[in-house]
């Protein structure tokens, strides 16, 4: 690919994910208000579905591809960008509200989904039996979440007529020609954040591959991030305008969604299954899965993300993007040994002890 054709497909591909961002958090909050449901049940379901296709279609593409590797890493990948750098970028923006839901649920199936992915993994490969359990769990996942939101509709109600304020038109929010134009945004925008994250990882790989980076590391940095740029583009219009649940329930449900549905389903489609890369099980599932624990006490120390706990976030993933990176330089290439994993999480123990007590003392102050 010719430099001038990196450059358009970068352009293209930014304004192409910033105005679908803005158009579908606009129909998305305004659809919250239509149906009398929270703005972070549409985040976790379908704002989430919507942000991970992506992922999905780079993953099943590159299992029948014969390169089920990079569909493994893509999705890991994309689960710390969207943990690390998407949350700590929109809380840089504007600090965020966790729900209590979030601890109760949500946020406990994306870290049990992170360990299954872990013990599925370690014999080298996701059949399609493991598939099967993924996508199974993941169907439980979605009715009962959609049914806990139904039961908290009396909630819901007073945050929907706050939002039906904000509609543009000033008119009734359930009327069919307002949920019809809600839907249209929502969609339009969904269309706009695939082409441009489409437009931008196909400039990026091809960026990448001129500098003789592996499979692997392009899934985990490049793929991963691009595939990440809806939810991080949607998770900040949403903090900017307002809707911090929606921006924070974006990113746990597309967590969870890129792995009980994007792997999962891949295995399930696959020819052979899902090869799990031994770095991955040796290195990245397991900083994932640390990270996911860790999440826990930073969103409960004052149920929500503040702009000095996002940049600690930020900080950590370019920490993490420079392990892989020498990593990759390394000749022979090896595989990560439990001492380099030990280093690199070693600091997370006090950094997350500091940003709680921090957290607390400004709650109680």
């Amino acid at each position: 690919m010719s430099p001038l054709l990196i450059t358009a497909g970068v352009l293209g591909g930014f304004v192409a994910l910033i105005g679908g961002g803005e158009l579908l958090v606009r129909g998305a909050s305004n659809l919250a208000a239509a149906a009398r449901v929270s703005p972070l049940i549409i985040g976790l379901t379908v704002v989430a579905f919507g942000t991970s296709a992506p992922e999905l279609a780079v993953s099943i593409k590159s299992c029948f591809e014969g390169s089920s590797d990079l569909a493994v890493g893509n999705s890991v990948g994309s689960n710390l960008s969207n943990l690390l750098l998407i949350l700590g970028i929109a809380a840089i923006a504007a600090p965020l509200a966790v729900n209590a839901r979030l601890f109760r649920l949500d946020i406990p199936v994306m870290i049990a989904a992170v360990a299954t992915l872990w013990f599925f993994g370690k014999d080298g490969r996701l059949d399609r039996t493991e598939g099967i359990v993924c996508f199974v769990a993941l169907i439980a996942y979605l009715i009962f979440t959609v049914a806990q939101g139904r039961r908290e509709s009396a909630v819901a109600a007073a945050e929907a007529q706050m939002a039906e304020s904000e509609i543009a038109a000033g008119g009734d929010a359930t009327t069919s020609r307002a949920i019809g134009k809600n839907l249209l945004l929502v969609v339009v925008g969904l269309v706009l954040l695939m082409l441009g994250a489409n437009w931008l990882v196909t400039a990026c790989v091809a960026l990448a591959e001129s500098f003789g980076l592996s499979k692997l590391v392009i899934g985990l940095t490049v793929v991963a991030i691009g595939t990440s740029l809806p939810e991080l583009v949607t998770s900040l219009m949403a903090a900017l305008r307002g809707h911090r649940d929606l921006a924070v329930g974006n990113v746990v449900g597309s967590n969870i969604l890129n792995i009980l549905l994007v792997l999962g389903l891949s295995a399930i489609v696959a020819p052979a299954g899902v090869d799990v890369h031994a770095q991955s099980l040796a290195f990245d599932i397991p900083v994932l899965l640390l990270f996911s624990l860790a999440a826990v006490p930073i969103f409960f120390s004052g149920l929500g993300v503040s702009r000095t706990e996002g940049v600690v976030m930020v900080v950590y993933y370019g920490a993490y993007l420079s392990y892989l990176v020498w990593h990759s330089m390394q000749a022979p290439p090896a595989q990560s040994t439990p001492t380099e994993l030990l280093l690199f999480v070693a600091p997370l123990l006090p950094l997350t002890l500091l940003v709680v007590y921090f957290g607390w003392r400004k709650s109680a102050s």
